[in-house]
């Protein structure tokens, strides 16, 4: 199975969920409207609503209720998106500009906090409260993670213990909640939900991992904003922690992290990428993908299953 055989089984229902997540409440103001147009329509990977309708397939949930929760998370991703823009002061995402590029501050955290509200209002009409409820504890995983790293300070030299904590608070809170959401939907047993979440969890911090070697690898152009933006912002990712336990006192890498110039960032993107430090990197991403698969092993074989499994593979093969 690929990844374009893993769409086709819930086609129909994306379309339905991409319809709901388009549609606009009469009072919504216009300037909050064109940045959800902007914002919905710039791309991405509809890897959490995928998740969330796999998931509601598999375990033969209501998919009425599964179509509100598959835009509900991927309205929660994207008001962390426009939240996180702000406090990174990031200019470009996929390729376009941010709402903080070109509006206040005070008018971007609003329109980010209405997205919050709007992702809560479609996560309510599930009427579930089980998943209401692990929706606002995920949302709380994301934010204390945001002020931790704020209140920790960036450039700080994190063990990679750290650096999964953050991550996983990040980015594979919420993805383990999209796969999760289907089984709670379904009043699932304990064991398809706990096999499914730990498939998310593990699933969302490889994905975070290939993100990370891919700012060092990619080029702007497919990454849709500056190579080596998480040097520029003080962030040390996995590839950056691989290369420092090699080479702990490398000048041109400890003087990006400590003075990140545009020059500095491109020396020590550079090295590092040129190093074996991506590599280990990308093996860390394999071992979780591998660990999301066996995850999966107690639930029975079908279709959505090998989806699940197949967009694990994915995950990996993204992009190189």
């Amino acid at each position: 199975m690929n990844h374009v055989s893993v769409l086709d089984l819930i086609r129909d229902d994306l379309e339905r969920t991409e319809a709901l997540l388009r549609e606009r409440p009469v009072d919504q103001h216009e300037a909050i409207g064109a940045a959800l147009d902007l914002l919905i329509g710039g791309g991405g990977k509809r890897l959490r609503p995928t998740l969330t309708l796999l998931s509601a397939r598999l375990c033969g949930a209501d998919l009425r209720q599964a179509i509100y929760a598959a835009a509900a998370v991927e309205m929660l991703h994207t008001a962390t998106l426009i939240h996180d823009d702000l406090v990174d002061g990031s200019l470009v995402r996929r390729g376009v500009g941010t709402l903080n590029a070109s509006w206040t501050p005070g008018a971007t955290v609003l329109t980010g906090d209405y997205v919050f509200a709007r992702a809560a209002y479609l996560v309510s009409l599930t009427d579930n409260v089980r998943l209401m409820s692990r929706f606002a504890e995920t949302l709380m995983v994301i934010c204390n993670g945001e002020v931790r790293q704020l209140f920790d300070g960036r450039r700080r030299q994190a063990s990679c213990q750290e650096y999964e904590q953050r991550i996983y608070a990040k980015t594979a809170s919420l993805i383990a909640l999209s796969a999760e959401a289907g089984a709670i939907l379904a009043a699932a047993d304990a064991r398809t939900m706990g096999a499914l979440r730990a498939y998310g969890e593990r699933l969302g911090l490889a994905f975070q991992i290939v993100d990370d070697v891919l700012d060092f690898v990619a080029d702007e152009e497919t990454l849709g904003k500056p190579v080596g933006s998480d040097l520029r912002q003080g962030l040390i990712t996995l590839p950056t922690l691989c290369y420092l336990e090699e080479h702990p006192d490398d000048p041109a890498v400890r003087r990006a992290l400590e003075n990140p110039t545009d020059e500095a960032v491109r020396t020590a993107v550079q090295i590092i990428a040129a190093s074996p430090a991506t590599g280990q990197a990308l093996q860390t991403a394999r071992q979780h993908a591998e660990q999301a698969k066996a995850a999966l092993h107690p639930l029975a074989d079908d279709p959505y299953r090998a989806a699940l499994l197949e967009l694990a593979d994915f995950t990996i093969r993204r992009r190189f």
